[in-house]
């Protein structure tokens, strides 16, 4: 069976003291611990307070696809594992439309991670305009096949996919169920076809401002395992109380 996920992607949010206010309040509240796995992917310097409290996957928001070298400002995978951090967002659509990275780009990453056995979330969507013109499925095969398809079957337990359609991103637009169920039964096809049964078993998360007054008919989707939270994983108990919209 998949795992559940809610995956608190913080963004460039909160303050250290803020961050530990945060936790301490997710420590006291978190009553569904067994219900669904929990990761929070928080701003890098927050990363080794955080995973000491060893109450959640504790990941980062960004890495380097290189082990050492001179990438003023970037973090490897090993200098990540040494804080603590298990998991790494990779190929979400801010890092895609702000820093310019490249499929190929993420497709290093991709092998970094399998290389080094270091669990990440691969984010992919499409933007308005792509849906608007219809686009959107062959959109997101293009991204894909060009940064993930390739893996090696026996890499596939690292792996969970977030479906985030950038128009609805910090928008206050969401998806329609229809929509939602359209990309992620697609994804999940060209995983089954690509990995056969192991294809069946990786996570698919939707992040499109999920909150709690649609989270419970959007976890109902056959093929959608969790979210990818943003804003409103800022509060802890907002976060906490979205574990409840699994049905």
């Amino acid at each position: 069976m998949r795992k559940k996920i809610l995956a608190a992607n913080w963004k460039m949010n909160l303050s250290f003291v803020e961050a530990q206010a945060w936790l301490s309040q997710f420590k006291s509240s978190n009553t569904t611990k067994n219900l669904v796995d929990f990761q929070l992917y928080a701003p890098s310097l927050y990363l080794q307070s955080l995973a000491q409290q060893e109450v959640l996957t504790v990941g980062a928001q960004n890495v380097h696809p290189k082990e050492s070298g001179a990438f003023t400002g970037e973090l490897s995978i090993s200098q990540l594992k040494s804080v603590g951090a298990s998991s790494v967002l990779i190929g979400h659509s801010e890092r895609r439309q702000y820093f310019q990275e490249s499929n190929f780009f993420l497709k290093e990453k991709v092998d970094a991670c399998c290389q080094q056995d270091y669990a990440f979330i691969f984010c992919c969507g499409e933007d308005l305009e792509t849906r608007r013109a219809g686009a959107h499925l062959n959109f997101i095969t293009d991204q894909l096949q060009a940064s993930l398809l390739h893996l090696e079957p026996a890499k596939l337990s690292l792996l969970t996919i977030a479906y985030e359609p950038i128009w609805a991103i910090g928008t206050g637009e969401t998806a329609d169920t229809t929509q939602i169920n359209e990309v992620h039964a697609h994804i999940r096809q060209l995983l089954e076809s690509t990995f056969g049964e192991k294809g069946a078993e990786v996570s698919i998360l939707y992040g499109g401002s999920v909150n709690a007054s649609n989270a419970q008919s959007i976890f109902a989707c056959p093929d959608v395992d969790g979210g990818l939270i943003g804003g409103a994983s800022l509060n802890a108990q907002s976060f906490i109380e979205l574990a409840h919209c699994f049905k």
